[in-house]
């Protein structure tokens, strides 16, 4: 059990403080750049940080039900703090697969085409979602921490 909760703190911090640094570290910080160089910087530094979250999901799902079905023996003994951190992980995970497959999407082609306008505003896009996503993240850590002393 103590494996499933380190690899699930290790991929909520990796998700969840990636976010974090994209929003308020580097959007900022690159926000004083031209297009044609804040533009490319973000295509390399979002797919970098996709690629990891894509192993976070992975690594969230397979310990947090490694942890439901060996510590709890399934879903009728868990409480309630840890239905709802499951249930605002499924929510994450369907707007980061909303983000991947729609504004990230539109991101690369436009990209791909140089329209630094479309690039720019389908970045906008994925900028919502991601913070939608810190939000709900942070939600979901405090949860996690706080929950068993409700």
């Amino acid at each position: 059990m103590s494996i499933a909760i380190a690899l699930h703190e290790l991929a909520a911090i990796i998700w969840i403080g990636g976010m974090f640094f994209a929003l308020l570290v580097l959007r900022p910080a690159s926000g004083k750049l031209e297009p044609g160089v804040r533009l490319p910087l973000w295509d390399c530094v979002i797919l970098r940080f996709f690629r990891w979250v894509w192993a976070a999901i992975v690594l969230l799902l397979a310990s947090g039900y490694w942890m439901i079905f060996s510590g709890w023996n399934g879903f009728a003994n868990l409480p309630l703090y840890l239905h709802l951190m499951q249930g605002i992980g499924w929510l994450m995970i369907f707007v980061y697969l909303h983000l991947w497959f729609a504004p990230y999407k539109r991101f690369k082609q436009a990209m791909a085409a140089s329209d630094l306008q479309a690039a720019a505003q389908s970045l906008n896009q994925v900028r919502i979602l991601v913070t939608v996503n810190l939000m709900l993240g942070l939600l979901n850590a405090v949860i996690g921490a706080s929950g068993r002393y409700w």
